[in-house]
């Protein structure tokens, strides 16, 4: 109905009657697009002359460069922190740029000051080009979390530092700062915190020695939709059961027997702890530890007599290991590194697995078959019954595996370890399993080199698969966004654990068997209780993808690596971040694993190094690099930054330096404090990098010349 004096043929009633037939059709384009003309006229159709910085998407071109100058130009004390803003602007002012409409200066937006964001956001940049029309947001991953109406994009900024950033764009309002404040006020949620004590990354004192955090934001910004480390929105952190698994009563008496005829064969020496000693001290759990009750664990088959070995020689070596004790401020004990290179690979192996009595070594292959070589170079055992004439003419130190139909992306010894005495079982690895391209998990016997099944139920790819600690189970993530857990007697999954965005990279299980663990391409590890089948952690802070995870042996911390170099370490009944490691270049850091007392991580990945890192304590912003040892010799004294020739990701300079590059190379990667030792190689990007229970590290990688 018309007002009272009002004119029904003005063009203000004109657009509204249109407007309200173009919704009720549907025609929400049109609609959107009308809207957007109809606000730059007066009610009598004619044209209202706007500031220049509110004239259509160029607004957000200049309110960028605005932005980007001043992140320049800004004190380095506030910094690192502001520029943690720079990604979510983008992002948001991008968005805003197609839901007004203005397609055309949307990708000149994207093509001006995407290319800054390519490495670290790679995923994400790849759906904003994708997006053309309003309606294409939701359709992606990134305009659903930018765009969410739960929850805003999380910041967590000092107090000092805020007001510095305010300040300036209440100042530049007329000049492109009207439109960051209004992006900041729509969709973000900034909590300002207090200047912190001395040693956090965020004191002062860290910030003028320059020693300014690791360069990933605070552990809980971002939209995750839920609180740090909670698996669900509630924010409910479930409670875990981290202890060890009880043994079997029976098996107890078994070992204690073993344990004490080898004492008796080879008395301890003085000093040193007997091994029935060390066995109980071992199995010792306290009253009030957060030990599995019935309901976590998950049924194993009875122990056999191989099984009585194995944990018998687990004894042996954690009573003869070589101890590695906590270590501060990236100095410690050397640790040694034996690196096993494959020649001549033409840049086919997809991935390396080495069996646990350190005797056989797999690799994966592009060309669609395993091969599995003995480390000793002697010939592999074969209980094959040949026809007559058929037998082999000449033993062999490496057997081929062939039965996939698209390329290896990984295998897995079942558990072994060495024998604790010759008239022992043999406890060397019985089983190899391998996922490929087509969709299929192998299961191959190392008594007969043949494939006993195929496991079916992914409907893509699968990416990695995984033995539990006690072998029986294995788990498996695939392309298709799940993970599933698997028994060797069955052919169908037990459980599909279903909740990553993307792809799921990694799955490996907890040293208890109780729980599962998985990496996605959405930037997330979640925790997963096999019992019931529920995610019970999220771990969020990774920019890149993830490429290794690996839980520490004593159960309590998980480390995760991605594309960008870095290393989170997690607390698990927490949730939190502990530190974040850094000091591998671009390209993937891809495996990681634990020392036997789970105070160091070693590393290895695309850029040819393998690198030591002390993960026993917090590292402090003041601490500097001291004492890098390079294959065992200390160069990098009073915080000096050492170059490491020979990587493919280039060299590394100490923590706070800037990088500079070298000339017509890749930049240099900046190592924290936390870093041990670097063992670079020639040319061979390290695959596999594995603690021994004797704490020896073993690696493998492919030289690749050129």
């Amino acid at each position: 109905m018309t007002p009272t004096g009002a004119n029904p043929n003005s063009q203000q009633n004109l657009n509204q009657i249109v407007l309200e037939y173009l919704s009720k059709k549907g025609y929400s384009r049109t609609e959107a697009m009308l809207r957007r003309e109809s606000q730059n006229h007066d009610a009598d159709g004619r044209p209202v002359v706007k500031r220049a910085e509110d004239a259509g998407g160029d607004k957000f071109n200049r309110a960028m460069a605005l932005f980007e100058n001043f992140l320049e130009d800004v004190l380095d004390i506030y910094k690192p922190e502001l520029q943690t803003l720079i990604w979510p602007v983008f992002v948001n002012a991008f968005l805003s740029l197609v839901e007004e409409n203005y397609f055309k200066s949307a990708e000149e937006f994207l093509n001006r000051y995407g290319a800054r964001f390519e490495q670290e956001h790679p995923d994400d940049m790849r759906q904003m080009k994708l997006i053309r029309h309003p309606e294409h947001i939701e359709g992606t991953a990134v305009g659903r979390r930018f765009r969410s109406k739960d929850n805003k994009y999380r910041v967590n900024i000092t107090s000092m530092a805020y007001a510095v950033l305010i300040q300036f764009l209440e100042q530049a309002e007329e000049q492109g700062g009207s439109v960051i404040l209004t992006l900041m006020s729509r969709f973000f949620n900034v909590q300002t915190v207090d200047r912190a004590q001395n040693g956090d990354d965020r004191s002062l004192s860290a910030m003028l020695a320059g020693k300014i955090g690791d360069g990933l934001p605070a552990q809980d910004e971002g939209i995750p939709g839920h609180p740090a480390g909670a698996a669900e929105p509630s924010g409910t952190l479930a409670q875990l059961r981290l202890g060890q698994l009880p043994m079997d009563p029976d098996a107890v008496g078994d070992i204690r027997e073993d344990l004490r005829e080898l004492d008796t064969r080879n008395p301890p020496e003085p000093g040193q702890q007997s091994l029935v000693d060390t066995f109980e001290q071992r199995i010792k759990t306290e009253p009030g530890e957060d030990n599995l009750r019935a309901t976590d664990i998950v049924p194993l088959p009875p122990p056999l007599a191989r099984d009585i070995a194995m944990e018998v020689q687990k004894v042996k070596e954690n009573r003869d290991r070589f101890k590695m004790d906590g270590t501060t401020g990236g100095t410690g004990p050397g640790v040694s590194v034996v690196m096993h290179t494959f020649h001549n690979t033409h840049d086919s192996i997809t991935c390396i697995d080495f069996s646990g009595d350190y005797m056989l070594v797999a690799a994966g292959m592009e060309e669609s078959y395993i091969r599995v070589w003995a480390l000793d170079g002697q010939p592999l055992p074969d209980i094959t019954e040949y026809p007559p004439g058929k037998q082999p003419t000449k033993p062999s130190s490496s057997r081929r595996l062939i039965g996939h139909s698209g390329p290896v992306y990984n295998v897995s010894f079942s558990p072994s370890t060495p024998k604790p005495r010759d008239d022992s079982p043999s406890t060397s690895p019985r089983y190899l399993l391998s996922c490929s391209l087509d969709g299929t998990i192998r299961l191959w016997s190392l008594d007969v080199w043949q494939c006993l099944t195929a496991y079916k139920g992914h409907v893509q790819p699968v990416w990695d698969v995984q033995w539990g600690p006690y072998g029986h189970y294995f788990v498996s993530s695939s392309r298709d966004k799940t993970a599933r857990l698997w028994s060797t007697d069955q052919v169908s999954a037990l459980r599909i654990f279903a909740g990553h965005d993307d792809d799921v990279d990694h799955a490996i299980f907890h040293p208890n068997n109780a729980y599962v663990f998985t990496a996605s391409a959405d930037k997330t590890v979640r925790m997963w209780s096999v019992a019931s089948g529920r995610p019970v952690r999220m771990f969020t802070g990774h920019r890149a993808g993830i490429t290794g995870i690996s839980c520490s042996p004593d159960g309590r911390r998980l480390a995760s690596a991605d594309d960008a170099g870095f290393i989170i370490i997690w607390d698990l009944v927490s949730g939190l971040r502990v530190k974040a490691l850094r000091g591998h270049g671009k390209g993937g850091i891809w495996s990681l694993d634990w020392n036997a007392e789970s105070n160091t991580l070693v590393s290895g990945g695309a850029d040819g190094t393998v690198r030591v890192w002390d993960c026993a304590k917090r590292a402090e912003a003041t601490e500097e690099v001291r004492g890098i040892t390079v294959n065992g010799k200390v160069v990098g004294e009073g915080g000096v930054g050492i170059k490491i020739d020979g990587g493919a990701g280039g060299g590394v300079v100490a923590a706070g330096e800037k990088s500079k590059g070298r000339k017509g190379g890749k930049k240099e990667a900046v190592v924290s404090g936390d870093q041990i030792s670097a063992f670079p190689t020639k040319k061979s990007p390290v695959y596999k990098v594995a603690f021994t229970r004797m704490n020896l590290v073993m690696a493998g990688g492919a030289y690749l010349p050129g």
